[in-house]
């Protein structure tokens, strides 16, 4: 679950890290009442107006301005509020900005004694650690930093069972050639920032930058954490912070319904369970000439209401042009899940597209069998060779 700007470094106060402090707003009436509120308790003079979208790059793509008076304030929000937003992660369809931050500006000082930072904790699954990500080039070129200049981006790996170790947070901090207080409170901030990884059970904690303020202060100007979601049992009291408005609607609509979805941008819906049986049919389909235009993984326990939401869900887009269900009957038997998608199939009356049904398991021949006499446009097969003609087959012009 991806947090807003505002929401990660609420999280992350409490555990120590010190931030850019500023106020969430959705209108410019607000904004400017926040940037009072700023300037009577932080003594800001200046202030950073955010769009709060779940993208990096907003800097580069219009959705990060400096405000030097309350008109500004005004102007700008008027100018980010309501506004598409196109980065290089949200893709050419952009994101609306429902909401901005105002922040204090932190940037103050000698600028010859500031400097940005780049760290970022999460997993790396090769090496069954936690992994610190961090360079002393941070900034808004960080991405082309790591292309073109990977010797300056370094890696310290924390083994889980024992945590963060304090020689480890020194030696980052060192590595990052700083010293006396600036190397105190750059430690004070790792040790912070891991603990909020664990303690939330985060997959991704990325503060680019984390600044060296002129008066040696180390602060996250700005905040990226991605939650768990196969941890929220343990989280409730954060289910309030997911912004279904920045999730693809059908993304959505499957998390209503249990199931494991991802849009894709291909032309042959997927309905699979399994993770593995749906990566293994997506090579099919690709080998069969097609592309996939969906993972979705329906689970070990498919029945009508699964098969009926996920058909629904996958027919949602326009560019899908066959449909391929792919179920290896063995929690559930073939039978089952056959008679699971008859009725899926009935309820929704007609389904536009070519359908093909590969089961193979436990009474795999029993369910070929129903869908051939189920008297519904549905091709049924048993080998994963015979699915995959019969995907070739329909894509043929």
């Amino acid at each position: 679950m991806n947090l807003h700007e505002y929401q990660a470094k609420t999280l992350l106060k409490r555990y120590g890290v010190v931030v850019q402090e500023g106020i969430a707003v959705e209108s410019v009436d607000a904004a400017v009442e926040a940037a009072k509120q700023l300037k009577n308790e932080r003594q800001a003079r200046l202030w950073v107006i955010k769009a709060q979208i779940h993208a990096g790059g907003r800097g580069k793509s219009g959705g990060v301005k400096v405000a030097d008076s309350l008109e500004a304030v005004q102007q700008k929000a008027s100018a980010i509020l309501g506004m598409t937003l196109i980065t290089p992660q949200t893709g050419p369809q952009g994101k609306k900005v429902n909401k901005i931050l105002v922040a204090e500006d932190v940037y103050d000082g000698d600028a010859s004694q500031r400097h940005e930072y780049y760290v970022s904790i999460l997993l790396d699954r090769e090496k069954k650690c936690n992994v610190i990500v961090y360079s002393a080039a941070g900034g808004m070129d960080i991405e082309e930093v790591a292309e073109k200049h990977p010797e300056a981006i370094h890696k310290e790996w924390v083994d889980p069972l024992l945590g963060l170790q304090p020689y480890q947070a020194r030696k980052i901090a060192f590595r990052l050639n700083l010293t006396g207080d600036v190397h105190k409170n750059m430690v004070q901030t790792l040790t912070a920032l891991y603990r909020a990884y664990t303690d939330l059970d985060a997959s991704l904690i990325e503060i680019n930058p984390l600044l060296k303020t002129a008066d040696n202060r180390i602060v996250a100007v700005d905040a990226k954490v991605k939650l768990d979601d196969n941890a929220l049992f343990r989280h409730k009291e954060y289910a309030d912070l997911r912004d279904l408005s920045e999730e693809d609607p059908t993304e959505v609509e499957a998390s209503r319904h249990n199931l494991n979805f991802i849009k894709l941008d291909g032309n042959v819906g997927c309905m699979v369970n399994g993770a593995g049986l749906a990566m293994a049919t997506m090579d099919m389909i690709k080998l069969a000439g097609g592309s996939p235009a969906n993972f979705l993984d329906v689970g070990g326990t498919a029945n009508a209401q699964t098969v009926e939401a996920g058909f629904r869900i996958i027919l949602a887009d326009p560019n899908v042009k066959a449909i391929l269900v792919n179920i290896f009957g063995g929690i559930v038997r073939c039978d089952r899940v056959a008679q699971g998608i008859i009725d899926g199939y009935r309820n929704i009356g007609q389904i536009p597209v070519p359908l093909i049904v590969r089961l193979q398991g436990t009474n795999a021949d029993l369910a070929k069998e129903m869908i051939n006499q189920s008297g519904l446009q549905v091709q049924a097969a048993v080998q994963l060779r015979e699915a995959a003609e019969l995907v070739n087959r329909v894509l043929r012009p």
